[in-house]
């Protein structure tokens, strides 16, 4: 005795057959891209982190995510058409305006890794990223030169300058120069927090700030620094004495999340007492602040 299928369920068991063969393929379309990334800062309203692999030399994104204030990511995997990861040599993160009406990835390439086979070691020394600050060094030197007119005040604690004393002082660092989406940006810390003596991309020029200074019409050394005698943030009070307090140096994204310190953060020192016309030594500070990690595929 034969048995006939009906039309509708001839029909619902080629729908199902389809369906299962669709799930299979979709499934096999896409693979995973895992990020496994230390220290990597909240950077706060208006800003997220986005990956990317370049494929033939293009970028395609991976996707976007956040990190809280503990450093955790609010999402570390990541479903990536197979063939995409199959072809990928590379893995950038940048840091893009949140929304982000732009496709193309942002001036500001975080870190970055070659694939090798199916594993990314990802740094600030690879391809776009900022650079290598594996033997990052400098100097600065206590001074206050924006409030004479020819004599020494005697008051050289209340400022700092970047680079060696003389005349005039000059640049003394071993950083690399940054690419767009990056900048340089001096610190001194103070009772209250942070204070910027101003950004720069150049150490033998002056920076972007001189708001602390003297009024004396003279406007210091060509070398990034600050003297301070005046506007000094909430929370500081005059005389502001420099020494004792940690002075940094760090790299700031472009435009700048926030307006405290990024984590790059490649030299600090606690500043003695000692003045022009002796310099300080900064500390390489680069294992303590720049962020490590790897991306699988």
């Amino acid at each position: 005795m034969k048995t006939y299928l009906s039309i509708a369920a001839l029909s619902l068991v080629l729908i199902t057959g389809c369906s299962n063969d669709d799930d299979a393929a979709n499934t096999s379309q896409t693979r995973n891209l895992t990020l496994n990334l230390n220290g990597l800062e909240n950077l706060g309203t208006g800003f997220a982190y986005e990956g990317w692999v370049m494929v033939d030399g293009s970028p395609v994104t991976t996707g976007v995510f956040t990190v809280n204030n503990s450093g955790d990511l609010s999402q570390s995997s990541f479903p990536v058409a197979t063939e995409t990861l199959d072809n990928a040599t590379a893995f950038i993160l940048t840091i893009e305006p949140s929304p982000d009406n732009d496709p193309a990835p942002a001036d500001s390439k975080y870190l970055a890794g070659e694939f090798n086979a199916d594993i990314a070691t990802i740094s600030t020394n690879f391809g776009p990223a900022p650079g290598d600050f594996t033997n990052a060094s400098g100097s600065f030197f206590l001074r206050t030169p924006t409030d004479e007119t020819g004599v020494n005040n005697g008051n050289d604690t209340y400022g700092v300058w970047f680079g060696l004393p003389g005349m005039p002082p000059v640049a003394d660092t071993n950083l690399p120069t940054l690419p767009a989406g990056w900048i340089y940006e001096g610190w001194v810390i103070g009772d209250a927090g942070p204070i910027s003596t101003g950004t720069f991309l150049d150490f033998n020029g002056r920076d972007s700030s001189n708001g602390f200074s003297g009024t004396e019409n003279n406007a210091g050394p060509p070398v990034p620094g600050e003297d301070f005698f005046r506007n000094l943030p909430v929370g500081e009070s005059l005389p502001f004495d420099v020494t004792g307090r940690n002075v940094v140096i760090t790299v700031e994204p472009v435009p700048d999340n926030s307006p405290a310190p990024f984590t790059l953060k490649p030299l600090a020192k606690i500043a003695t007492g000692d003045t022009a016309p002796n310099e300080q030594s900064f500390n390489n500070n680069v294992t303590a602040s720049f962020p490590t990690g790897t991306v699988s595929r």
